[in-house]
């Protein structure tokens, strides 16, 4: 038996090279909604759960993609089904017809997600601190405290 102390494992930072191409990902990781429709979220929280010990930069930018996708892709996707189906239910009685236009606009927004989660890709991949609107602080209070 030996007296050696237990020492738990510090993961090694990570390069700035690294941080930024892992940033990038996690923001870019909206496109893996094109595909599956649902594993956008995941990816960016399994980027956040491996390298926010490694870098602060990374859980950031990862952490921020993953909620601004939980927010946009998944609540407003699941918000424009909503107005679809009521717009399908009420076109029976002609009012359907006239909510279909606000369901067409609903729609978008799923698609303004993607084009704003490939703006903060590039961004994060310059290494600029790229924050969602209204998102960002709320994460970065988050990972403060």
């Amino acid at each position: 038996m030996t007296n050696e102390t237990y020492s738990p494992y510090t993961p090694s930072p990570l390069s700035q090279s690294d941080e930024r191409t892992w940033a990038m990902i996690a923001h870019l990781s909206i496109l893996a909604n094109l595909a599956t429709g649902f594993l956008g979220p995941v990816a960016a929280l399994v980027i956040y759960l491996i390298y926010k010990e490694r870098s602060r930069y990374v859980a950031y930018q990862s952490l921020q993609a993953f909620v601004f996708q939980l927010v946009w892709w998944v609540g407003a996707g699941a918000v424009a089904g909503v107005a679809w189906a009521v717009s399908g239910v009420l076109s029976a009685i002609l009012i359907g017809l006239l909510c279909m236009p606000i369901a067409c606009l609903i729609s978008l927004a799923p698609l303004g997600a993607l084009v704003y989660g490939i703006v903060g890709g590039v961004q994060a991949s310059q290494g600029q601190d790229f924050q969602y609107w209204l998102i960002g602080d709320w994460v970065r209070g988050t990972l403060e405290n």
